[in-house]
């Protein structure tokens, strides 16, 4: 982080301004979006961190985006194709949240 300083002294200085650092084990993060898709971070690292009173937390990792299923997702695909919702939403599934390719593979089955 800073040249010259090792992590010992680095805490060392935190604690002295107050900043409280924590390490949260975990094995992923994921962010649900407001449009419904996700974020997902595998594998994580988390730290929480308290300064002032103020508490936020720093994720790292890789990360990846999958797109979120609905229920009229669901009921579009069983619509168009004539399977039932179960079949539907397994074919949403294993086709990634991609409606279209949903679609195709069970007009295909």
């Amino acid at each position: 982080m800073f040249g010259g300083i090792n992590p010992g002294q680095m805490k060392a200085m935190m604690k002295q301004l107050g900043i409280k650092q924590e390490d949260i084990e975990v094995l992923r993060v994921i962010i649900e979006k407001a449009d419904g898709n996700k974020v997902i971070i595998e594998p994580a690292q988390v730290q929480r961190i308290v300064m002032q009173g103020q508490e936020s937390w720093q994720v790292s990792g890789e990360s990846r985006e999958e797109s979120g299923m609905s229920e009229s997702d669901i009921e579009l695909v069983a619509e168009k194709t004539g399977k039932s919702k179960i079949d539907a939403k397994k074919a949403i599934e294993e086709a990634g949240g991609d409606i279209a390719q949903a679609i195709l593979s069970l007009s295909e089955s």
